[in-house]
């Protein structure tokens, strides 16, 4: 049919398509049945220990537990997929079948690559819609040791926001009441990013105009003097939202949301670099999985006439699992700020994208 133009034979890729969507989930079921097995033996006294909980808690805590380690998991299971499918077209001499009918490697992977590409959009959708919510869920119910949940008081505490040249730093923040309250503030005021003085009060709230801050005194670094203020209105180009934003998990919220949230925290002027290459990952994560047929290749392609099946799997295996560990490891650079939040996010991608394609032509095409 015309629409599958792209492939020499619709047949040929459905076949191949369902090989690995059969291999990819079946592998990623076992994986989840028995890392959720193990991880509920270290967690399911903890929650039966609080007085109150049963078994409802305890499923509860699987339905949370278990989107976390699908998505954690699911790239490891299109790579282990990928690599099976390969290697039983391999020993069934299809993919020599498919290369003496004048088919390329890159025309051989071409479903694979439509399967992983499939695959990635649903993890994309899952790990929005579900893994974001259970997520928070299970980190709120984690804090309190698998206790009840607390409303939440509305306070924060130790908030720095930023205006200008100047850092203000309030101890706490009360949200819950009509108005918001600052209490122990720390207005931090620089001249070129050194420190003139230092403006402290006791409380601030919010009027037309700035902050109202009770009780204020100013420290001048130069002369060492303490000058009283009394009451006295600071802070004029500060919002209050800027102080009610909470901190902010990447991992909690879905890709708007948490785009939302960073444009809200960078106008505050907080650091936000590393929740922009969580927001990056969010897509390249589950692009990942289209990488896995061009790396796990090497299962079907390049040594095949050596018949060292098991050698050519444990290659693809190690390339597969070499581009998680240089994803894992880009993020925590972009965590430091060692890494840009694009290099942080796409850096491994296109890295492993290139390695993969080069072993590919420099072995088959």
């Amino acid at each position: 049919m015309h629409q599958f133009h792209f492939f020499p034979s619709r047949t040929m890729a459905l076949y191949m398509g369902r090989l690995f969507f059969v291999r990819t989930f079946a592998i990623l079921f076992a994986l989840v049945v028995i890392l959720q097995t193990l991880d509920l033996l270290g967690e399911s006294g903890k929650i039966l220990a609080v007085a109150g909980n049963g078994d409802a808690e305890v499923w509860r805590y699987v339905g949370l537990r278990v989107p976390q380690i699908i998505e954690t998991f699911l790239p490891f299971s299109v790579l282990l997929g990928t690599i099976l499918t390969l290697i039983t077209l391999n020993q069934n001499s299809e993919v020599i079948a498919m290369k003496a009918a004048g088919m390329s490697a890159h025309q051989v992977l071409a479903p694979l690559f439509l399967a992983a590409l499939l695959v990635a959009a649903i993890s994309f959708g899952f790990n929005e819609r579900i893994v974001a919510r259970a997520t928070a869920a299970l980190s709120a119910w984690q804090k309190v040791e698998y206790a009840e949940v607390p409303k939440d008081s509305g306070v924060r505490s130790n908030i720095w926001v930023r205006e200008g040249d100047d850092l203000i730093n309030a101890q706490t923040v009360e949200a819950g009441g009509p108005a918001i309250v600052l209490r122990g503030v720390k207005i931090y005021e620089r001249t070129g990013g050194i420190l003139s003085s230092v403006l402290s009060a006791d409380t601030g709230r919010a009027v037309d105009g700035g902050w109202e801050l009770t009780n204020a005194r100013r420290f001048l670094r130069r002369s060492g003097t303490v000058e009283e203020l009394g009451t006295i209105v600071a802070a004029k180009g500060v919002r209050p939202d800027q102080f009610t934003l909470a901190q902010v998990d990447g991992d909690q919220l879905p890709f708007l949301q948490l785009k939302s949230a960073i444009a809200d925290l960078e106008a505050a002027g907080r650091p936000v670099d590393s929740l922009k290459g969580v927001l990056w990952h969010k897509i390249s994560g589950p692009l990942s999985a289209v990488l896995m047929p061009l790396l796990g290749a090497v299962a079907a392609f390049g040594l095949a006439r050596s018949g060292k099946l098991f050698v050519r799997a444990i290659l693809g295996m190690a390339l597969g699992f070499a581009y998680f560990v240089a994803d894992n490891f880009a993020l925590a650079m972009g965590d430091l700020g060692a890494y840009s939040p694009f290099l942080a996010a796409w850096g491994p991608f296109i890295l492993f994208a290139l390695i993969g394609e080069m072993i590919l032509i420099r072995t088959e095409e």
